[in-house]
C-alpha cells in the first residue's frame, strides 16, 4: 500500500514505524503505517476515505500489549496532544481526550475536587485504553465512573456511546471493531485536594513496592480469574524468575512479564504461553491474557 493509495492527511504518516519505541515492552516490529491525526476531523477523514478492507488499530501509551516480532499490517493511529486534554464540566465529571493519561485525568480531578479518580493515577495507559478494556486498578474499573464516551467508527462517522452501551465485564468491552475512542467523561464525587492526593501517594507507593515499574514489561499480564489472584497461581506453579530468551517472569510480582534487555516478543509471549501451561497443569485453571497481544508472527 503506497502513499498514494492513502487518504491526504493534515497530521502525521509515517511508512514502515517501529513500535518497539512505543510499547513498555520495547520489543517488537513495525506498523505498515504510523497516522497521528491533528485533530478530530483529521482522523474522521483519513477514516472515512480509507479502503475498508484496510486494517486499523488504536495504540495508546503501549503498556498493555505485546507487538509481535511481524509487525502490524494496516495503520495504527497514535493520539497525540490534541487529544490530551483534561477540563471539568462541572463540580463532579471531567471531559476527557482519548490520548490523555490516567496521570494527568487523576490530577486533574484532584485539582479540581473530584475523588473516586484516584485509581486511574495507577494505570499506565490512556483514556483510550482504559476505556476499551475497562481498565481497573485498587478497587475501582472504568465502568463505575464512565458516563459516556464519543469515538470515531471506522467510516469516519463519529458516535456517543453511553457506559451501558459498552457492556462492560472484567477488562473487556464491546466497543465496535475499528472504533477509536476520542473523548469520554469521567464522573466522580466531590472530594477534598489533600484527601484526594493522599490517597494518590497510597496507591503510588504500593505499586512501588509490589511492581517492576522500572523494568521493561507490559503490566498485569493475565486477567484474575474468579476467586483466584493470576499472581498467586503463576507462583504456586513455581514460574517465579522463569526465564526464556530474554523474557522474564518477574522476582517481584509474577503476573508481570519483563523483558530483560535484548526480548523478542516471540520470548515474551513463548513465555506467557509457558506460564499458563504450567498453571494448567498445576491448579486445572486456564489462565486468559490481560495483556493484548497484535499483529504477525515473524
Amino acid at each position: 500500500m503506497s502513499v498514494a493509495e492513502l487518504p491526504r492527511v493534515a497530521g502525521k504518516l509515517t511508512a514502515d514505524a517501529p513500535l518497539a519505541p512505543l510499547v513498555w515492552f520495547k520489543s517488537g516490529g513495525q506498523a505498515q503505517w504510523l497516522f497521528e491525526p491533528k485533530d478530530l476531523e483529521d482522523l474522521q477523514s483519513f477514516l472515512r476515505n480509507l479502503d475498508p478492507a484496510t486494517p486499523v488499530m488504536a495504540l495508546g501509551l503501549g503498556s498493555n500489549m505485546i507487538v509481535r516480532d511481524g509487525g502490524v499490517p494496516g495503520v495504527v493511529v497514535r493520539l497525540g496532544k490534541a487529544f490530551a486534554r483534561v477540563s471539568p464540566v462541572d463540580a463532579t465529571t471531567l471531559d476527557c481526550g482519548g490520548g490523555a493519561s490516567g496521570i494527568l485525568v487523576s490530577s486533574t480531578a484532584r485539582d479540581a475536587g473530584i475523588a473516586g479518580l484516584e485509581f486511574l493515577r495507577s494505570i499506565p495507559g490512556t483514556v483510550g485504553g482504559f476505556v476499551r478494556m475497562n481498565g481497573g486498578a485498587y478497587g475501582g474499573e472504568v465502568k463505575d465512573i464512565l458516563v459516556d464516551c464519543d469515538v470515531v467508527l471506522r467510516d469516519g462517522q463519529l458516535a456517543r456511546l453511553n457506559v451501558d452501551d459498552l457492556h462492560y465485564s472484567y477488562r473487556h468491552s464491546e466497543l465496535p471493531d475499528g472504533a477509536i475512542v476520542v473523548s469520554a467523561r469521567f464522573r466522580g464525587k466531590p472530594g477534598e485536594p489533600s484527601a484526594i492526593q493522599a490517597e494518590m501517594d497510597r496507591i503510588s507507593e504500593s505499586r512501588e513496592a509490589s511492581q517492576p515499574l522500572r523494568s521493561k514489561t507490559g503490566g498485569s499480564t493475565f486477567k484474575n480469574p474468579d476467586g483466584h489472584k493470576a499472581w498467586q497461581l503463576v507462583d504456586e506453579a513455581g514460574c517465579r524468575g522463569l526465564q526464556i530468551g530474554g523474557a522474564q517472569v518477574s522476582e517481584k510480582h509474577t503476573n508481570f512479564l519483563i523483558n530483560t534487555g535484548d526480548a523478542s516478543s516471540a520470548d515474551i509471549e513463548a513465555l506467557g504461553e509457558e506460564v499458563r501451561r504450567r498453571v494448567k497443569a498445576k491448579s486445572g485453571i486456564d489462565l486468559q491474557w490481560e495483556i493484548q497481544r497484535v499483529g504477525d508472527v515473524k
